[in-house]
């Protein structure tokens, strides 16, 4: 049952490329304002300088390190963990240490996560009926899930806030400090330290997957109820949960497998010309990937869900039409 799951995931995501490509391309645009202004503060910070020639041609970190010492808001953020994997273990450590994005991402991560609870439920939709649903049919879904995805989305950002809020501070400082004094081994208190990592990763995971299924239920069920779409959530976990952990454990290798290909495969800081744009490519096929297997989980959990309904296509709201008028008709003519 997890191994078809998960298959059928990787059909419906190979059967519907638009939606990835789109993802993508939402995702890009989204960046391609913060990349012009970075530009900008660059431009201006090297002026018509004698530096300005060497730092096109390779990497001077003494500029670099003078650049975003002087840098504000967005600027500062442009250090050298942005290249390559460095950029994905600065992420893996700021989630697990609790620390903020910069507040100058802040307004992008809204905005993503905005424009990702809008378009989420077309997503789940085209999943689930496993058929081109079209422009109309996607935003159409898209737009009458939005407020329902908006209001989970908001019950999910209150348990991740009591999770960082509550939980991280007691295994960090609290429980961390209990364990470790008196300890004079540095290995050991490295140990303890990994498992509480371990730990309150396990708890976001828990949260992610009861609001996944959530969010399908809501999708497929054509749910108002949030509180009723997380109450059906537990329950299937409840009645299923190997066959939920397995898919996502299954999920989880081919992602920890795409970050290890990254790792070795990662360009470095590339000279001009042909170098600088075939990092740029590897690192949008390396962003597409992310994206797809994003999806996939998506995709793999709709499926499993749908194993457990009358038929595997099943979902409660008709399709999407388009509407039927005298002025539709007349621009079909």
């Amino acid at each position: 049952m997890v191994l078809r799951a998960w298959t059928d995931g990787w059909r419906r995501v190979l059967r519907a490329p638009g939606v990835a490509l789109g993802v993508h391309a939402v995702t890009f645009l989204l960046a391609l304002p913060l990349a012009a202004l970075l530009r900008d503060q660059i431009a201006a910070q090297l002026g018509t300088s004698l530096s300005a020639g060497a730092v096109a041609d390779s990497v001077s970190y003494d500029w670099w390190t003078e650049f975003t010492a002087q840098a504000s808001g967005l600027g500062a953020t442009f250090t050298p963990s942005v290249i390559g994997f460095a950029s994905t273990l600065d992420a893996l450590s700021r989630l697990l240490d609790a620390r903020y994005p910069p507040p100058a991402l802040m307004w992008l991560l809204a905005a993503y996560l905005a424009l990702w609870t809008f378009i989420s439920g077309g997503i789940i939709d085209r999943y689930a009926r496993q058929r081109a649903t079209r422009a109309h049919g996607f935003f159409s879904a898209s737009g009458r899930l939005f407020f329902r995805l908006a209001r989970l989305a908001a019950v999910a950002g209150l348990f991740y806030w009591a999770l960082f809020r509550y939980l991280h501070p007691w295994l960090f400082l609290d429980l961390y400090r209990d364990v470790t004094r008196g300890l004079g081994a540095e290995r050991t208190t490295l140990l303890w330290r990994a498992l509480f990592y371990v730990l309150f990763g396990a708890a976001l995971l828990i949260v992610n997957v009861v609001v996944d299924y959530a969010r399908i239920r809501l999708v497929v069920e054509d749910r108002r109820s949030v509180f009723g779409a997380v109450l059906a959530s537990l329950r299937f976990l409840r009645r299923h949960p190997l066959r939920v952990v397995g898919l996502y454990a299954l999920n989880g290798v081919v992602f920890v497998l795409l970050l290890a290909v990254w790792a070795l495969a990662a360009p470095g800081i590339p000279g001009p010309g042909a170098a600088m744009w075939a990092a740029f490519i590897a690192g949008q096929l390396y962003l597409l990937a992310r994206l797809a297997i994003k999806l996939q989980f998506l995709a793999s959990q709709t499926a499993l869900f749908q194993s457990h309904l009358a038929h595997a296509t099943y979902t409660a709201a008709p399709a999407p039409a388009w509407p039927e008028s005298p002025a539709a008709e007349a621009i079909a003519r």
